[in-house]
């Protein structure tokens, strides 16, 4: 299947075929799993996939791919969605899904985030990432990688980088090196903030000025007495919370605003 990769897109194909193989084995498909590709442009990942399971469903906004696809493959064995995975509804796939891809650099972050929203539909994820991104996602408390994304993902996923790509996989070559993450729900009793909206404020304001500490970035929603209440020191910086202590934070605020009370953001 030949196609010139679009800029608008963010499109790399991937090409070669020990990391395909090593990303299929990564996955694990089984034959009954209910998997679904985001993505998936010239089918490296699209093929192999349908030599084990029944079949496969996708997501591909670029139309002339959809063709390509439709040519190529019988409609009992590939769905395809022509959409932006973006506003997808993933819901209305079931559950226990599968969701696998290559997703493009430019609408990562904001997918991610899009995504966590059907965490309760979603068995597992393996995507493929500017490994810079999979490094935030990952990262610790205490160390430069962890920020907004990493709290906000790891609220919800068990995450695990599995190996790195290099840039001379795709077509054509990006600047930067890619990375395969695993991802899998946590259970759903494991997500204990009372109000998800305020966890998420709470979180981005903390991050927005990572050099200033909490006492700065989170004035307005924390006095000198709510830290000391907390057992958390003021003088940190964001980056030194673990998620379960914003968790903390936003359980701890949660009553006020449910009795009236308001966040300044």
């Amino acid at each position: 299947m030949h196609h010139n990769p679009r800029k608008r897109f963010g499109q790399n194909f991937l090409v070669d075929r020990h990391v395909i193989a090593d990303i299929i084995d990564t996955i694990h498909p089984q034959k009954n799993d209910r998997i679904i590709e985001i993505g998936p442009g010239l089918g490296a990942l699209t093929r192999p996939l349908l030599h084990t399971v029944d079949h496969l469903t996708v997501i591909e906004l670029d139309r002339d791919i959809v063709e390509k696809l439709n040519n190529e493959f019988p409609r009992e064995k590939l769905t395809i969605h022509s959409a932006d995975a973006l506003k997808f509804d993933f819901s209305e796939l079931g559950n226990n899904l599968r969701i696998v891809g290559n997703l493009p650099y430019n609408i990562s972050t904001p997918l991610l985030f899009h995504l966590s929203q059907f965490s309760a539909h979603i068995l597992d994820m393996h995507f493929m990432l500017q490994k810079e991104v999979v490094e935030r996602m990952v990262g610790t408390p205490a160390t430069p990688d962890y920020g907004r994304l990493s709290v906000m993902l790891q609220y919800r996923f068990d995450m695990e980088q599995a190996f790195i790509v290099p840039p001379e996989s795709f077509r054509p070559i990006p600047k930067v090196e890619s990375a395969i993450v695993r991802m899998c729900p946590l259970n759903q009793t494991v997500l204990a903030a009372k109000d998800e909206q305020l966890f998420a404020q709470i979180v981005a304001a903390a991050f927005s000025q990572r050099r200033k500490t909490l006492r700065n970035t989170l004035y307005g929603h924390l006095a000198a007495e709510d830290f000391i209440t907390l057992g958390i020191d003021p003088g940190l910086r964001a980056e030194n919370l673990s998620v379960t202590q914003f968790i903390a934070i936003t359980n701890y605020l949660a009553p006020r605003i449910s009795q009236g009370g308001s966040i300044q953001t």
